[in-house]
């Protein structure tokens, strides 16, 4: 069982591979993926109960993930390949052609660890919905988990499932937030603001919880917290506070850095602001 301090390495790395993936092709989203490290790094290595060598689509007997704002993928395809589902050599091929690690995460080229395609916002609570209420029905124990963005709360289909998950009692459902602020053309706040999330999310029938998604032991503990409350008539949903671009400065603060590459320079000057700890792909 690793501890928070492990944890941050492994996150480090993660961000490393995020910045790398990214700059070979010119292409991606490195703002919100650097934002999530934390989260994944946290899920991945110590909460979700999984077996990455035994990877099955209707993950019977297991915990599962499902990632609603799928333009994150890149932090997603590290900690799937850092945790064992692919190798690490696979991170090279990320958006290329036939590549199975595509800029949304898809299902055609059978990826492991990837069980629905998204980036198509709003989609992923409904999934995650379905999929807890069917662990339910086949008295599986298991939970389901599921991330999404802030600005995504903008899309209608989300309240309906959120209305859904309350009314039929989906107690074994986590869903995050990643409640940055930010979204590609500006601040939630001033595109179209969400106003008081805890309130709308209690009002719905939640039972709501907030976390610093950029401090490890506090992602741990939300995490575990989140858990301990699932199983009690209530959708659990975690506010998770996360920096756009954290861990690299010069892409912090902003919402700039959703989706743009950095080039050569900015390349060298945000891995030389990441440890390596676990070798890069």
């Amino acid at each position: 069982m690793p501890n928070h301090q492990e944890l941050e390495k492994i996150a480090s790395q993660v961000r490393r591979d995020i910045v790398r993936m990214v700059h070979a092709v010119q292409s991606g989203h490195p703002g919100g993926s650097l934002g999530c490290a934390d989260y994944f790094t946290a899920l991945y290595f110590e909460i979700l109960k999984h077996n990455p060598q035994n990877f099955e689509m209707d993950g019977e007997e297991k915990d599962l993930f499902f990632l609603s704002n799928g333009h994150i993928s890149p932090v997603w395809y590290s900690v799937l390949a850092r945790s064992g589902y692919f190798p690490l050599e696979e991170m090279s091929t990320f958006r290329k052609i036939d590549s199975r690690l595509q800029g949304h995460p898809t299902t055609h080229e059978g990826l492991p660890g990837v069980r629905v395609a998204s980036g198509s916002l709003g989609q992923g609570l409904s999934v995650a919905c379905g999929a807890a209420l069917t662990k339910k029905l086949n008295q599986d124990s298991n939970l389901v988990y599921s991330l999404h963005g802030d600005g995504e709360l903008q899309e209608g289909q989300i309240w309906e499932a959120a209305l859904f998950a309350a009314h039929q009692k989906v107690d074994n459902l986590i869903a995050t937030i990643d409640w940055n602020n930010r979204q590609i053309d500006g601040d939630v706040e001033d595109i179209l603001s969400l106003g008081n999330l805890r309130a709308k999310f209690e009002a719905f029938g939640w039972e709501v919880l907030e976390m610093d998604g950029n401090k490890m032991a506090d992602v741990l503990d939300g995490l575990r917290t989140a858990k301990d409350r699932t199983g009690h008539g209530r959708p659990v949903v975690i506010l998770m506070k996360t920096e756009m671009g954290q861990g690299v400065d010069f892409m912090m603060g902003s919402h700039k850095w959703h989706g743009i590459p950095p080039n050569d320079e900015q390349k060298e000057a945000a891995l030389a602001q990441l440890e390596e700890t676990l070798g890069d792909f």
